[in-house]
Protein backbone atom coordinates (compact mmCIF):
# COMPACT_ATOMS: atom_id res chain seq x y z
CA UNK A 1 0.00 0.00 0.00
CA UNK A 2 1.37 3.45 -0.91
CA UNK A 3 2.26 5.63 2.05
CA UNK A 4 -0.43 8.20 1.22
CA UNK A 5 -3.38 5.86 0.89
CA UNK A 6 -5.57 5.57 3.97
CA UNK A 7 -7.54 2.34 4.35
CA UNK A 8 -11.17 2.72 3.35
CA UNK A 9 -12.32 0.65 6.31
CA UNK A 10 -14.05 2.54 9.11
CA UNK A 11 -13.11 1.56 12.64
CA UNK A 12 -14.68 2.60 15.91
CA UNK A 13 -12.65 5.08 17.94
CA UNK A 14 -11.04 3.21 20.86
CA UNK A 15 -13.25 3.18 23.98
CA UNK A 16 -12.43 5.88 26.49
CA UNK A 17 -11.17 8.40 23.96
CA UNK A 18 -14.23 9.75 22.16
CA UNK A 19 -16.17 9.57 25.44
CA UNK A 20 -13.83 12.11 27.04
CA UNK A 21 -15.45 15.00 25.19
CA UNK A 22 -16.38 17.81 27.56
CA UNK A 23 -18.74 20.57 26.53
CA UNK A 24 -17.20 24.07 26.52
CA UNK A 25 -20.03 25.97 24.81
CA UNK A 26 -23.08 24.92 22.82
CA UNK A 27 -21.06 23.94 19.75
CA UNK A 28 -17.56 23.51 21.18
CA UNK A 29 -16.20 20.35 22.79
CA UNK A 30 -12.88 19.61 24.46
CA UNK A 31 -10.67 16.54 24.69
CA UNK A 32 -8.75 17.18 27.93
CA UNK A 33 -4.99 16.72 28.04
CA UNK A 34 -3.92 13.19 28.80
CA UNK A 35 -0.71 11.24 28.50
CA UNK A 36 1.74 13.09 26.26
CA UNK A 37 -0.72 15.59 24.83
CA UNK A 38 0.87 19.04 25.07
CA UNK A 39 -2.45 20.86 24.65
CA UNK A 40 -6.13 19.89 24.83
CA UNK A 41 -8.09 19.05 21.70
CA UNK A 42 -11.09 21.12 20.70
CA UNK A 43 -13.83 20.19 18.25
CA UNK A 44 -16.45 22.54 16.84
CA UNK A 45 -19.66 20.57 16.30
CA UNK A 46 -23.35 20.55 17.05
CA UNK A 47 -24.81 17.62 18.93
CA UNK A 48 -26.36 16.37 15.70
CA UNK A 49 -22.94 16.23 14.00
CA UNK A 50 -21.17 14.42 16.86
CA UNK A 51 -22.29 10.85 16.05
CA UNK A 52 -20.64 10.95 12.62
CA UNK A 53 -17.52 12.56 14.08
CA UNK A 54 -17.22 9.81 16.68
CA UNK A 55 -17.06 7.11 13.99
CA UNK A 56 -13.59 6.37 12.68
CA UNK A 57 -10.26 7.69 13.91
CA UNK A 58 -10.69 11.44 13.49
CA UNK A 59 -10.93 12.18 17.22
CA UNK A 60 -7.94 9.97 17.87
CA UNK A 61 -6.05 12.04 15.30
CA UNK A 62 -7.00 15.25 17.15
CA UNK A 63 -5.37 13.70 20.24
CA UNK A 64 -2.31 12.60 18.26
CA UNK A 65 -1.75 16.09 16.80
CA UNK A 66 -1.71 17.45 20.36
CA UNK A 67 1.60 15.56 20.86
CA UNK A 68 3.44 17.71 18.32
CA UNK A 69 6.45 19.56 19.74
CA UNK A 70 5.79 23.27 20.13
CA UNK A 71 2.04 23.09 19.55
CA UNK A 72 0.23 25.98 21.24
CA UNK A 73 -3.38 26.71 22.15
CA UNK A 74 -5.33 23.64 21.13
CA UNK A 75 -5.32 20.85 18.58
CA UNK A 76 -8.38 22.04 16.67
CA UNK A 77 -10.99 20.36 14.52
CA UNK A 78 -13.68 22.01 12.44
CA UNK A 79 -17.20 20.50 12.13
CA UNK A 80 -16.31 18.97 8.73
CA UNK A 81 -13.68 16.82 10.45
CA UNK A 82 -13.06 13.30 9.13
CA UNK A 83 -10.22 10.82 9.03
CA UNK A 84 -7.16 11.89 7.04
CA UNK A 85 -3.45 11.18 6.71
CA UNK A 86 -1.80 12.05 10.04
CA UNK A 87 -3.94 15.11 10.77
CA UNK A 88 -7.69 14.79 10.50
CA UNK A 89 -9.18 16.56 7.51
CA UNK A 90 -10.64 19.64 9.12
CA UNK A 91 -7.69 19.92 11.49
CA UNK A 92 -5.81 23.06 12.52
CA UNK A 93 -2.63 23.30 14.60
CA UNK A 94 -0.14 26.09 15.25
CA UNK A 95 3.43 25.50 16.44
CA UNK A 96 5.83 28.00 17.97
CA UNK A 97 9.46 27.83 16.79
CA UNK A 98 10.58 29.39 20.10
CA UNK A 99 9.17 26.34 21.88
CA UNK A 100 10.67 23.73 19.57
CA UNK A 101 7.79 23.92 17.10
CA UNK A 102 7.75 21.57 14.14
CA UNK A 103 6.33 21.45 10.63
CA UNK A 104 4.56 18.25 9.59
CA UNK A 105 3.65 17.45 5.95
CA UNK A 106 0.74 15.43 7.36
CA UNK A 107 -0.68 18.76 8.56
CA UNK A 108 -0.95 19.87 4.93
CA UNK A 109 -1.69 16.66 3.07
CA UNK A 110 -0.88 15.28 -0.33
CA UNK A 111 -2.87 17.77 -2.38
CA UNK A 112 -0.83 20.82 -1.42
CA UNK A 113 -2.88 24.03 -1.71
CA UNK A 114 -6.03 22.29 -2.73
CA UNK A 115 -8.41 25.21 -2.62
CA UNK A 116 -11.51 26.93 -3.92
CA UNK A 117 -11.97 29.87 -6.26
CA UNK A 118 -15.26 31.72 -6.76
CA UNK A 119 -16.06 33.84 -9.82
CA UNK A 120 -19.17 36.02 -9.92
CA UNK A 121 -20.90 37.40 -13.02
CA UNK A 122 -23.64 39.73 -14.26
CA UNK A 123 -25.46 36.81 -15.90
CA UNK A 124 -28.89 35.85 -14.64
CA UNK A 125 -30.67 32.51 -14.68
CA UNK A 126 -32.58 33.48 -17.84
CA UNK A 127 -29.24 33.92 -19.61
CA UNK A 128 -28.13 30.33 -19.01
CA UNK A 129 -31.04 28.02 -18.20
CA UNK A 130 -31.89 27.15 -21.82
CA UNK A 131 -28.21 26.37 -22.53
CA UNK A 132 -27.32 24.71 -19.23
CA UNK A 133 -26.47 21.31 -20.68
CA UNK A 134 -24.41 22.93 -23.44
CA UNK A 135 -22.53 24.97 -20.85
CA UNK A 136 -21.70 21.94 -18.72
CA UNK A 137 -20.53 19.92 -21.70
CA UNK A 138 -18.45 22.87 -22.92
CA UNK A 139 -16.80 23.11 -19.51
CA UNK A 140 -16.11 19.39 -19.55
CA UNK A 141 -14.52 19.69 -22.98
CA UNK A 142 -12.45 22.77 -22.09
CA UNK A 143 -11.10 21.72 -18.67
CA UNK A 144 -9.24 18.39 -18.72
CA UNK A 145 -10.24 16.23 -15.76
CA UNK A 146 -9.78 12.72 -14.45
CA UNK A 147 -6.80 10.75 -13.18
CA UNK A 148 -3.64 11.50 -15.14
CA UNK A 149 -5.27 14.13 -17.34
CA UNK A 150 -2.92 16.33 -19.34
CA UNK A 151 -3.14 20.09 -19.39
CA UNK A 152 -5.10 22.28 -21.74
CA UNK A 153 -2.08 24.58 -21.75
CA UNK A 154 1.08 23.63 -23.63
CA UNK A 155 3.39 21.13 -21.97
CA UNK A 156 5.90 23.08 -19.89
CA UNK A 157 9.64 22.67 -20.06
CA UNK A 158 11.57 22.50 -16.80
CA UNK A 159 12.70 26.13 -16.99
CA UNK A 160 9.13 27.33 -17.42
CA UNK A 161 7.93 25.01 -14.63
CA UNK A 162 10.45 26.73 -12.39
CA UNK A 163 8.90 30.09 -13.26
CA UNK A 164 5.43 28.77 -12.46
CA UNK A 165 6.73 27.44 -9.14
CA UNK A 166 8.14 30.84 -8.18
CA UNK A 167 5.51 33.16 -9.67
CA UNK A 168 2.27 31.22 -9.17
CA UNK A 169 -0.84 32.88 -10.60
CA UNK A 170 1.20 35.84 -11.84
CA UNK A 171 2.85 33.54 -14.38
CA UNK A 172 -0.56 32.52 -15.71
CA UNK A 173 -1.70 36.14 -15.94
CA UNK A 174 1.51 37.03 -17.79
CA UNK A 175 0.54 34.41 -20.40
CA UNK A 176 -2.66 36.35 -21.10
CA UNK A 177 -4.91 34.25 -18.87
CA UNK A 178 -6.65 36.71 -16.60
CA UNK A 179 -5.96 40.24 -15.41
CA UNK A 180 -3.34 41.63 -13.00
CA UNK A 181 -6.23 42.78 -10.79
CA UNK A 182 -7.08 39.11 -10.19
CA UNK A 183 -3.96 38.68 -8.08
CA UNK A 184 -5.13 40.83 -5.18
CA UNK A 185 -8.16 38.54 -4.78
CA UNK A 186 -6.01 35.45 -4.26
CA UNK A 187 -4.62 34.54 -0.86
CA UNK A 188 -0.90 35.43 -0.76
CA UNK A 189 -1.54 37.47 -3.95
CA UNK A 190 -1.31 34.18 -5.82
CA UNK A 191 2.30 33.31 -4.91
CA UNK A 192 4.05 32.33 -1.70
CA UNK A 193 7.54 33.75 -1.22
CA UNK A 194 10.44 31.38 -0.69
CA UNK A 195 9.66 28.78 -3.35
CA UNK A 196 12.80 27.07 -4.65
CA UNK A 197 12.44 24.65 -7.57
CA UNK A 198 15.86 23.15 -6.77
CA UNK A 199 14.25 21.57 -3.69
CA UNK A 200 11.80 19.64 -5.91
CA UNK A 201 12.69 16.13 -7.07
CA UNK A 202 13.01 15.30 -10.76
CA UNK A 203 10.08 12.89 -10.38
CA UNK A 204 7.84 15.65 -8.99
CA UNK A 205 8.97 18.06 -11.70
CA UNK A 206 8.19 15.53 -14.40
CA UNK A 207 4.67 15.11 -13.04
CA UNK A 208 4.13 18.87 -13.14
CA UNK A 209 5.11 19.42 -16.76
CA UNK A 210 1.79 18.58 -18.40
CA UNK A 211 -0.86 19.00 -15.69
CA UNK A 212 -1.21 22.77 -15.52
CA UNK A 213 -4.80 23.67 -16.35
CA UNK A 214 -6.24 20.32 -15.22
CA UNK A 215 -8.87 19.53 -12.64
CA UNK A 216 -7.95 16.03 -11.52
CA UNK A 217 -10.41 13.56 -10.07
CA UNK A 218 -12.20 12.71 -6.83
CA UNK A 219 -13.90 15.65 -5.13
CA UNK A 220 -12.40 18.25 -7.48
CA UNK A 221 -14.91 20.11 -9.63
CA UNK A 222 -16.01 23.11 -11.63
CA UNK A 223 -19.52 24.04 -10.57
CA UNK A 224 -21.98 26.51 -12.09
CA UNK A 225 -24.15 28.08 -9.38
CA UNK A 226 -26.87 30.62 -8.81
CA UNK A 227 -26.69 33.01 -5.86
CA UNK A 228 -29.90 31.80 -4.27
CA UNK A 229 -29.99 33.73 -1.00
CA UNK A 230 -28.07 36.65 0.46
CA UNK A 231 -27.78 36.90 4.26
CA UNK A 232 -25.48 39.92 4.54
CA UNK A 233 -26.23 42.43 1.80
CA UNK A 234 -23.38 44.81 2.59
CA UNK A 235 -20.73 42.04 2.47
CA UNK A 236 -22.32 40.47 -0.62
CA UNK A 237 -22.24 43.84 -2.37
CA UNK A 238 -18.54 44.21 -1.54
CA UNK A 239 -17.88 40.72 -2.95
CA UNK A 240 -19.88 41.43 -6.11
CA UNK A 241 -22.51 38.79 -5.33
CA UNK A 242 -26.09 39.64 -6.33
CA UNK A 243 -29.07 37.44 -5.61
CA UNK A 244 -30.24 35.63 -8.73
CA UNK A 245 -26.92 36.02 -10.55
CA UNK A 246 -24.71 33.23 -11.87
CA UNK A 247 -21.34 32.34 -10.38
CA UNK A 248 -18.96 29.43 -10.71
CA UNK A 249 -16.55 27.65 -8.38
CA UNK A 250 -13.31 25.78 -9.01
CA UNK A 251 -12.03 23.21 -6.52
CA UNK A 252 -8.62 21.66 -7.23
CA UNK A 253 -4.99 21.77 -6.16
CA UNK A 254 -1.42 21.08 -7.24
CA UNK A 255 -2.13 17.77 -8.98
CA UNK A 256 0.65 15.15 -9.28
CA UNK A 257 3.32 17.81 -8.73
CA UNK A 258 2.18 18.50 -5.17
CA UNK A 259 1.39 14.86 -4.47
CA UNK A 260 4.93 13.80 -5.34
CA UNK A 261 6.47 16.60 -3.28
CA UNK A 262 4.50 15.43 -0.26
CA UNK A 263 5.45 11.81 -0.91
CA UNK A 264 9.13 12.71 -1.23
CA UNK A 265 9.25 14.67 2.01
CA UNK A 266 7.33 12.18 4.12
CA UNK A 267 10.34 9.92 3.69
CA UNK A 268 12.66 12.76 4.65
CA UNK A 269 10.59 13.56 7.74
CA UNK A 270 10.44 9.95 8.88
CA UNK A 271 14.23 9.98 9.09
CA UNK A 272 14.14 13.37 10.81
CA UNK A 273 11.90 12.01 13.57
CA UNK A 274 14.68 9.57 14.49
CA UNK A 275 17.44 12.15 14.02
CA UNK A 276 15.79 14.68 16.37
CA UNK A 277 14.35 12.00 18.70
CA UNK A 278 10.79 13.21 18.34
CA UNK A 279 8.24 11.11 20.19
CA UNK A 280 5.04 10.68 18.15
CA UNK A 281 2.01 8.40 18.50
CA UNK A 282 1.64 8.02 14.71
CA UNK A 283 4.33 7.83 12.04
CA UNK A 284 2.03 9.77 9.70
CA UNK A 285 2.77 12.86 11.83
CA UNK A 286 6.44 12.72 10.81
CA UNK A 287 7.94 16.18 11.26
CA UNK A 288 11.07 18.18 11.99
CA UNK A 289 11.86 21.38 13.91
CA UNK A 290 11.34 24.76 12.27
CA UNK A 291 14.75 25.98 11.13
CA UNK A 292 16.11 22.49 10.47
CA UNK A 293 17.43 21.66 6.99
CA UNK A 294 14.55 19.19 6.56
CA UNK A 295 11.88 21.83 7.19
CA UNK A 296 13.70 24.47 5.13
CA UNK A 297 13.82 22.11 2.16
CA UNK A 298 10.23 20.95 2.61
CA UNK A 299 8.90 24.52 2.79
CA UNK A 300 10.90 25.52 -0.29
CA UNK A 301 9.35 22.64 -2.24
CA UNK A 302 5.91 22.98 -0.63
CA UNK A 303 5.73 26.62 -1.74
CA UNK A 304 6.49 25.53 -5.31
CA UNK A 305 3.47 23.23 -5.18
CA UNK A 306 1.31 25.90 -3.56
CA UNK A 307 2.22 28.35 -6.32
CA UNK A 308 1.57 25.70 -8.99
CA UNK A 309 -1.93 25.29 -7.54
CA UNK A 310 -2.58 29.04 -7.68
CA UNK A 311 -1.44 29.05 -11.32
CA UNK A 312 -3.58 26.01 -12.03
CA UNK A 313 -6.79 27.53 -10.71
CA UNK A 314 -6.05 30.76 -12.58
CA UNK A 315 -5.72 28.82 -15.84
CA UNK A 316 -8.87 26.78 -15.22
CA UNK A 317 -10.81 29.96 -14.47
CA UNK A 318 -9.97 31.43 -17.85
CA UNK A 319 -10.58 28.15 -19.69
CA UNK A 320 -14.02 27.98 -18.07
CA UNK A 321 -14.86 31.61 -18.86
CA UNK A 322 -13.89 31.24 -22.51
CA UNK A 323 -15.91 28.03 -22.88
CA UNK A 324 -19.04 29.64 -21.47
CA UNK A 325 -18.58 32.78 -23.57
CA UNK A 326 -18.49 30.62 -26.72
CA UNK A 327 -21.72 28.83 -25.79
CA UNK A 328 -23.54 32.02 -24.83
CA UNK A 329 -22.15 34.12 -27.67
CA UNK A 330 -21.13 36.83 -25.23
CA UNK A 331 -17.86 38.60 -24.54
CA UNK A 332 -16.14 38.86 -21.16
CA UNK A 333 -17.41 42.39 -20.53
CA UNK A 334 -20.98 41.32 -21.23
CA UNK A 335 -20.63 38.36 -18.86
CA UNK A 336 -19.08 40.59 -16.21
CA UNK A 337 -16.72 38.03 -14.73
CA UNK A 338 -15.30 39.03 -11.36
CA UNK A 339 -12.92 36.94 -9.23
CA UNK A 340 -14.38 37.08 -5.73
CA UNK A 341 -11.54 35.22 -4.00
CA UNK A 342 -9.28 32.17 -4.04
CA UNK A 343 -8.66 30.35 -0.75
CA UNK A 344 -6.30 27.42 -0.06
CA UNK A 345 -7.31 24.80 2.46
CA UNK A 346 -4.25 22.50 2.58
CA UNK A 347 -1.43 24.75 3.65
CA UNK A 348 1.17 25.68 6.29
CA UNK A 349 2.67 29.12 6.71
CA UNK A 350 4.06 31.53 9.28
CA UNK A 351 1.53 33.94 10.71
CA UNK A 352 1.43 36.30 13.66
CA UNK A 353 -1.11 35.39 16.35
CA UNK A 354 -1.65 36.29 19.98
CA UNK A 355 -1.38 33.36 22.41
CA UNK A 356 -1.55 33.74 26.19
CA UNK A 357 -1.40 37.52 25.85
CA UNK A 358 1.74 37.52 23.71
CA UNK A 359 2.05 38.06 19.95
CA UNK A 360 3.99 35.19 18.40
CA UNK A 361 5.16 34.02 14.99
CA UNK A 362 3.53 30.62 14.55
CA UNK A 363 3.50 28.00 11.84
CA UNK A 364 -0.20 27.43 11.22
CA UNK A 365 -1.16 24.10 9.65
CA UNK A 366 -4.57 24.06 7.96
CA UNK A 367 -5.52 20.60 6.70
CA UNK A 368 -8.95 20.83 5.12
CA UNK A 369 -9.47 24.19 6.79
CA UNK A 370 -9.75 27.71 5.41
CA UNK A 371 -8.23 31.00 6.52
CA UNK A 372 -10.93 33.35 7.85
CA UNK A 373 -9.38 36.70 8.76
CA UNK A 374 -11.78 39.42 9.99
CA UNK A 375 -12.10 43.00 8.79
CA UNK A 376 -9.12 45.22 9.44
CA UNK A 377 -6.53 42.48 9.02
CA UNK A 378 -3.50 43.77 7.10
CA UNK A 379 -3.23 40.57 5.02
CA UNK A 380 -6.53 41.34 3.27
CA UNK A 381 -6.82 43.17 -0.06
CA UNK A 382 -7.62 46.85 0.28
CA UNK A 383 -11.16 46.53 -1.12
CA UNK A 384 -12.07 43.84 1.43
CA UNK A 385 -10.28 45.23 4.48
CA UNK A 386 -13.36 47.02 5.78
CA UNK A 387 -15.47 43.87 5.33
CA UNK A 388 -13.29 40.84 6.04
CA UNK A 389 -11.95 37.92 4.08
CA UNK A 390 -14.32 36.00 1.81
CA UNK A 391 -14.55 32.39 2.99
CA UNK A 392 -15.62 29.85 0.36
CA UNK A 393 -17.26 26.67 1.65
CA UNK A 394 -18.50 24.29 -1.04
CA UNK A 395 -20.94 21.54 -0.15
CA UNK A 396 -21.74 18.45 -2.15
CA UNK A 397 -22.81 18.63 -5.79
CA UNK A 398 -26.48 18.12 -4.97
CA UNK A 399 -27.20 20.67 -2.25
CA UNK A 400 -25.58 24.06 -1.62
CA UNK A 401 -22.38 26.00 -1.04
CA UNK A 402 -21.79 29.05 1.14
CA UNK A 403 -19.86 32.27 0.97
CA UNK A 404 -18.99 33.55 4.43
CA UNK A 405 -16.74 36.25 5.84
CA UNK A 406 -14.17 35.96 8.62
CA UNK A 407 -15.15 37.19 12.06
CA UNK A 408 -13.02 38.46 14.97
CA UNK A 409 -13.66 35.24 16.90
CA UNK A 410 -11.47 33.33 14.47
CA UNK A 411 -8.35 35.17 15.62
CA UNK A 412 -9.21 34.53 19.27
CA UNK A 413 -10.22 30.88 18.96
CA UNK A 414 -8.92 29.19 15.79
CA UNK A 415 -5.77 30.98 14.59
CA UNK A 416 -7.89 32.72 11.95
CA UNK A 417 -9.33 29.46 10.57
CA UNK A 418 -12.69 27.95 9.72
CA UNK A 419 -14.13 24.92 7.89
CA UNK A 420 -13.50 24.13 4.23
CA UNK A 421 -16.52 22.11 3.13
CA UNK A 422 -19.19 19.65 4.18
CA UNK A 423 -16.93 16.79 5.26
CA UNK A 424 -17.34 13.14 4.37
CA UNK A 425 -19.47 10.74 6.38
CA UNK A 426 -19.00 7.76 4.05
CA UNK A 427 -15.74 6.41 2.71
CA UNK A 428 -15.55 6.11 -1.06
CA UNK A 429 -16.01 2.35 -0.81
CA UNK A 430 -19.11 2.79 1.37
CA UNK A 431 -20.51 5.39 -1.03
CA UNK A 432 -20.03 3.03 -3.98
CA UNK A 433 -21.96 0.32 -2.14
CA UNK A 434 -24.79 2.69 -1.31
CA UNK A 435 -25.01 3.82 -4.93
CA UNK A 436 -25.52 0.34 -6.35
CA UNK A 437 -28.63 0.18 -8.48
CA UNK A 438 -29.01 3.96 -8.52
CA UNK A 439 -28.35 6.54 -11.21
CA UNK A 440 -26.77 9.48 -9.42
CA UNK A 441 -26.76 11.44 -12.67
CA UNK A 442 -30.51 11.03 -13.02
CA UNK A 443 -31.13 11.85 -9.36
CA UNK A 444 -29.27 15.12 -9.86
CA UNK A 445 -31.12 15.81 -13.12
CA UNK A 446 -34.39 15.39 -11.26
CA UNK A 447 -33.23 18.23 -9.00
CA UNK A 448 -32.38 20.45 -11.97
CA UNK A 449 -28.61 19.83 -11.83
CA UNK A 450 -26.68 18.84 -14.96
CA UNK A 451 -23.56 16.78 -14.24
CA UNK A 452 -20.79 15.44 -16.45
CA UNK A 453 -17.96 13.21 -15.21
CA UNK A 454 -15.36 10.79 -16.50
CA UNK A 455 -17.16 7.82 -15.02
CA UNK A 456 -20.07 6.58 -12.93
CA UNK A 457 -17.77 5.70 -10.04
CA UNK A 458 -16.85 9.33 -9.39
CA UNK A 459 -20.50 10.33 -9.17
CA UNK A 460 -21.16 7.46 -6.76
CA UNK A 461 -18.20 8.36 -4.56
CA UNK A 462 -19.20 12.03 -4.49
CA UNK A 463 -22.97 11.75 -4.11
CA UNK A 464 -24.72 13.85 -1.49
CA UNK A 465 -25.21 10.86 0.82
CA UNK A 466 -21.42 10.67 1.26
CA UNK A 467 -21.27 14.12 2.90
CA UNK A 468 -22.64 15.98 5.89
CA UNK A 469 -25.14 18.70 5.11
CA UNK A 470 -22.95 21.76 4.58
CA UNK A 471 -25.65 24.00 6.07
CA UNK A 472 -25.23 22.23 9.42
CA UNK A 473 -21.45 22.59 9.25
CA UNK A 474 -21.53 26.27 8.29
CA UNK A 475 -24.08 27.15 10.97
CA UNK A 476 -21.88 25.77 13.76
CA UNK A 477 -19.11 28.27 13.03
CA UNK A 478 -21.53 31.10 12.21
CA UNK A 479 -23.09 30.66 15.64
CA UNK A 480 -19.65 30.43 17.25
CA UNK A 481 -18.56 33.80 15.80
CA UNK A 482 -15.77 32.29 13.69
CA UNK A 483 -17.31 33.31 10.38
CA UNK A 484 -20.52 35.02 9.25
CA UNK A 485 -22.79 33.77 6.48
CA UNK A 486 -22.97 36.06 3.44
CA UNK A 487 -24.68 34.06 0.69
CA UNK A 488 -25.88 30.60 -0.26
CA UNK A 489 -25.20 29.21 -3.74
CA UNK A 490 -27.31 26.50 -5.40
CA UNK A 491 -25.68 24.21 -7.99
CA UNK A 492 -26.96 24.22 -11.55
CA UNK A 493 -24.25 22.20 -13.29
CA UNK A 494 -21.09 20.34 -12.29
CA UNK A 495 -18.12 18.71 -14.02
CA UNK A 496 -15.96 16.16 -12.22
CA UNK A 497 -13.07 13.87 -13.10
Amino acid sequence: MARGIVSEGVAKTPPGRAMELERVTENLWELPRRGKMRVPGRIYASESLLPDIRVGKALEQVINVAWLPGIVGHSLAMPDIHWGYGFPIGGVAATDPEEGGVVSPGGVGYDINCGVRLVASRLGLKDVESRLKDLVYALFSAVPCGVGSSGATSRLDKTTLGRVARQGARWTVDQGMGQPADLSHIEEDGAMDGADPSAVSSRAAERGLDQLGTLGSGNHFVELDIVEEVFDRAAARSFGLDEGKIAFQIHCGSRGYGYQICEDFLGVMEKAVKKYRIDLPDRQLACAPVGSPEVDHYLAAFRCAANYAFANRQAIMVLAQRAMERVLGRGPEDCGWHLVYDVPHNIVKPESHEVDGRRRKLYVHRKGATRAFPKGHPALPADYRSVGQPVLIPGDMGRASFVCVGEAGSLVETFGSTCHGAGRVLSRTQAMKRARGRSIEQELADRGIVVKSRGRSTLAEEMSDAYKDVSDVVNVLHDAGIHRKVARLRPLGVIKG
